[in-house]
């Protein structure tokens, strides 16, 4: 089974390979631009499609998949901030607040252009954070690629202090629990097609 993973982000190659299947990674080459009035769950969804679909006229016999993430607090997108000053002022503006993360997910058949497209929510409550805590961990992880501020596999766990939903995956932009549904819709049991270690005496 080939798998293509349309992404170049290194941290959903991570988490996808975290399910022992054998997948590549492509880059697909789509217009990010929202649409006026379109809403969070629509634009992830409509952009983890076409993320697929980028990908998927320029294969035959392939599963692509495509995945897509915006996170709200307060009725405002977060983007990366992209600097330490400007990381500072997210930080402080999301202590003590609850983030919603929406995950846009869609698996493309492209051999039959069949594709199945969902979105899942997760939760996260931030702790009040000083100003000392705020410049603590953005000296230490310098998290100034990620929506938020944040690396939630990592340091930023420390800046929680709730998380609610199914799939803490989900937060790092590759639900895989319900990437696995996916598959499993089509009939497909991805324990079939997990690489064995051949050393193992098991």
């Amino acid at each position: 089974m080939k798998i293509i993973l349309a992404s170049s982000s290194p941290y959903r190659a991570t988490l996808l390979a975290k399910l022992s299947l054998p997948f590549i990674c492509q880059s697909p080459d789509i217009d990010e631009s929202p649409i006026a009035k379109e809403k969070v769950e629509a634009q992830v969804a409509r952009l983890a499609s076409l993320k697929a679909m980028a990908l998927g006229g320029c294969e035959e016999d392939a599963y692509i998949i495509g995945s897509d993430q915006l996170a709200m607090c307060n009725g405002e997108v977060l983007g990366k901030p992209g600097s330490f000053d400007a990381a500072v002022l997210q930080l402080k503006k999301l202590s003590g607040q609850k983030v919603t993360f929406y995950t846009g997910l869609c698996l493309l058949d492209a051999a039959t252009q069949q594709q199945q497209t969902i979105v899942e929510k997760f939760n996260v409550s931030f702790k009040h954070l000083s100003d000392k805590q705020i410049h603590r961990y953005l000296m230490i992880e310098k998290p100034f690629d990620c929506a938020g501020s944040f690396k939630s596999e990592g340091l930023g766990i420390a800046l929680f202090d709730k998380l609610e939903g199914r799939d803490p995956n989900t937060l790092v932009g590759l639900p895989l629990i319900a990437l696995v549904e996916l598959f499993a819709n089509w009939g497909i049991d991805i324990f079939d097609f997990m690489q064995v270690d051949e050393k193992s005496p098991y």
